[in-house]
């Protein structure tokens, strides 16, 4: 059989010309930071090359006051950093178990109902952040609206939740429609032929979903999982409002130094972080693809 040799396309000069103005964007508003980020970090207040900034981080130390009174030594950053992670991806794990089956709802309903629970999902989104953080506090605070009607109805007031309760929550409301999206948009464009093949071997409706659909829907997933994690552990305002002032987490750490005009050890803090994102969303891209292209 006679090999059919394809010649390469020519790439035309408006396409050649085409991602300047995003490369150029990208390298200015992405890069240089990032940049700058990584110089003020491994530097000095002389702009001397130095490590203590990376150091303080994994060594400073404080003492706390444990529930029975003692008094103990902690690795402060450290705390705070695991602190942000944990309640980062509970946040995330809650998102997921809820976008999921939202996503899936809204890729299996009619074209027009889907565009109406697009907008429903995306309206929050369109009103300030500030604005939609500061309204969960009027509700999940002890004098909020919730005890309110309770005291009105005379039946007391209760704890609706705890500190971590409230920032886990205003998390979820702020970054579910990002975990929704994602799954969505590959739900969409699934093949519905393959769901019907499944059935057709014998597949009832919980086996379609776990050898068809999630498989097929994983990228979204991993997308929605990265695009919720990032914000979540790195987000202050949140834990500032809901967390009563009293609850620290990384974001505050960068932001406390970053007031106090220690900006080198600001920076230094904000490095290490994205270093931890970028790992945490190359291990998601590596699984992602390896689940994608049937990788062992």
């Amino acid at each position: 059989m006679k090999k059919v040799i394809v010649p390469p396309q020519r790439v035309q000069p408006h396409e050649r010309v085409a991602p300047v103005p995003y490369m150029v964007w990208a390298v200015l508003f992405t890069v240089v930071p990032l940049l700058f980020i990584a110089y003020y970090a491994l530097t000095d207040n002389q702009f001397h090359f130095t490590f203590d900034n990376i150091t303080r981080f994994f060594t400073a130390t404080s003492t706390m006051e444990a529930a029975d009174g003692t008094q103990k030594v902690i690795h402060t950053y450290l705390l705070i950093f695991w602190r942000s992670f944990k309640l980062a991806l509970i946040s995330t794990a809650v998102c997921l178990l809820m976008g999921y089956p939202i996503a899936y709802i809204i890729a299996r309903a009619s074209p027009k109902a889907q565009s109406t629970m697009i907008t429903l999902i995306m309206i929050p989104m369109w009103m300030n952040f500030l604005i939609r953080t500061y309204a969960w506090m009027t509700i999940l605070q002890d004098t909020g609206i919730l005890n309110g009607i309770l005291s009105a109805l005379h039946l007391g007031t209760v704890k609706i939740i705890g500190t971590e309760g409230a920032v886990v929550v205003g998390m979820v409301y702020d970054f579910l429609p990002y975990m929704i999206l994602p799954i969505y948009s590959v739900m969409a464009k699934m093949d519905t032929r393959l769901l019907e093949a499944a059935r057709d071997l014998g597949c009832n409706s919980l086996g379609v979903l776990r050898r068809v659909i999630f498989p097929l829907s994983l990228p979204g997933v991993f997308s929605g999982i990265t695009m919720v994690l990032v914000p979540s552990i790195s987000t202050f305002y949140i834990s500032q409002k809901l967390g009563n002032g009293k609850f620290y987490l990384i974001g505050d750490a960068i932001e406390g130094q970053y007031v106090a005009n220690n900006l080198h050890f600001a920076a230094a803090i904000a490095f290490i972080l994205m270093v931890a994102l970028l790992l945490s969303m190359a291990v998601f891209q590596r699984l992602a693809n390896r689940r994608s292209y049937g990788g062992a």
